[in-house]
């Protein structure tokens, strides 16, 4: 039965999806996942409060972000961007990067995408790698 509604296709709304705390201000809402039958790709929205930052990391297939909402720094290879609404970012597979709010009053939302449903996170500064998904399983209660 799940695997023809994943054929059929799904609708996703944000609004209904409990999101998972990342720590230090940060929030993610998986979008299309496995769980939904994806079978090539991942993506969903990640909110960051004023001044919000997640650590230096890379992964270990290619990745685009984009600005929904708000002002970003985008850390890419040792080089920093600034980014508004829309502006969009692609990532080699295994390049360190971070995304950053770069206000201090205004929160900051990016629209992510994974080029693999077994993406992982490299964390730079203790080398630990963990799949992607597992970060979503850290829901918020309501």
């Amino acid at each position: 039965m799940s695997e023809s509604k994943a054929a059929a296709g799904a609708v996703l709304r944000p609004a209904e999806i409990k999101p998972a705390d990342r720590g230090s201000g940060a929030r993610t809402i998986p979008l299309v996942t496995k769980g939904i039958g994806s079978t090539s790709l991942l993506n969903g929205i990640t909110s960051f409060e004023p001044g919000a930052a997640i650590p230096l990391h890379s992964h270990n297939c290619e990745e685009s972000v984009m600005i929904l909402e708000g002002r970003a720094i985008a850390e890419i290879d040792g080089m920093e961007y600034e980014l508004g609404p829309h502006d969009t970012t692609w990532i080699p597979s295994d390049v360190p990067h971070r995304f950053r709010n770069a206000s201090d009053t205004e929160p900051m939302r990016i629209f992510w995408t994974y080029a693999s449903v077994d993406a992982t996170r490299t964390l730079v500064a203790t080398g630990e790698t963990r799949p992607v998904a597992s970060e979503h399983a850290k829901r918020i209660a309501p």
